[in-house]
């Protein structure tokens, strides 16, 4: 029988159904007030889960993460950030065509054969160059553009803001991921931890700016958030009357 440990993908994935269903007991026993924000039913245990994540980030992440940037020559940085760019593209390819969205599709197959064969893995974005445009699209923009409700904003334990929309589709983003199918458990943890720790350094400036000058930084990261996928699963062109974190129905997106 296979320890944990060389399971890492089924039990996270495991991990974030309980979470899903945590936060469907949670709302329904949830109380909001008048002044609360409708989106975000859950904000108390939101802020518990915001706290924890800050704590941990300020302690350990930010700090590795700065290190990596300022050690880290810039062009191998960018590398890296086009190597996983690329492992996105693959997956778009898959979510833009559940969501016939075809030139899309073709847009994002000839992206990763491009950058794939000629762009040395995916380190060169030989494609970006080639003026072919990036259409990223994960799992829970598929749902959204059917028409699946975002639902409460929810934020998970280490991995941040989401809603309940995205934390389900969160374990099929993670098998699409082509990451998941490397065999070798030490080298498929090496390139996740390196797709986070990039992550965190691309936002190094966004953070340091958001300490600054944001008043309440939860409810900034929140709104700016559900602004952002909204703006995902509609393309950039939400109705007029949409408000985000609204149901949405991806068919009149296009």
């Amino acid at each position: 029988m296979k320890s944990l440990r060389d399971q890492p993908n089924g039990t996270l994935s495991r991990g974030l159904w309980a979470v899903a269903m945590l936060a469907a007991l949670l709302l329904s026993g949830c109380a909001t007030g008048p002044n609360a924000d409708q989106r975000d039913p859950l904000e108390p245990f939101n802020r518990g889960v915001y706290q924890l994540n800050d704590t941990v980030d300020r302690a350990v992440v930010k700090p590795v993460a700065t290190a990596y940037r300022d050690v880290v020559p810039s062009p191998l940085r960018t590398g890296v950030t086009n190597f996983f760019a690329n492992l996105q593209d693959a997956w778009s390819i898959v979510n833009n065509s559940l969501q016939l969205k075809g030139e899309a599709a073709g847009n994002s197959l000839v992206r990763f054969g491009v950058n794939t064969f000629l762009g040395l893995g995916g380190i060169l974005d030989i494609a970006s160059e080639m003026r072919i445009e990036r259409h990223t699209e994960d799992f829970g923009q598929t749902l959204g553009h059917w028409g699946v409700a975002a639902g409460p904003y929810l934020i998970l334990p280490l991995l941040g803001p989401s809603t309940v929309r995205d934390t389900v589709a969160l374990p099929v983003d993670l098998q699409g991921n082509l990451v998941s199918g490397v065999n070798d458990v030490s080298t498929r943890n090496a390139l996740t931890s390196l797709a986070l720790l990039n992550r965190r350094a691309r936002l190094l400036d966004a953070t340091g700016m958001l300490d600054q000058v944001a008043l309440d930084p939860y409810t900034f990261t929140r709104d700016a958030f559900l602004q952002r996928r909204q703006n995902d699963v509609y393309d950039g062109n939400p109705p007029d009357d949409a408000e985000p974190g609204d149901a949405v129905d991806g068919n009149s997106a296009n």
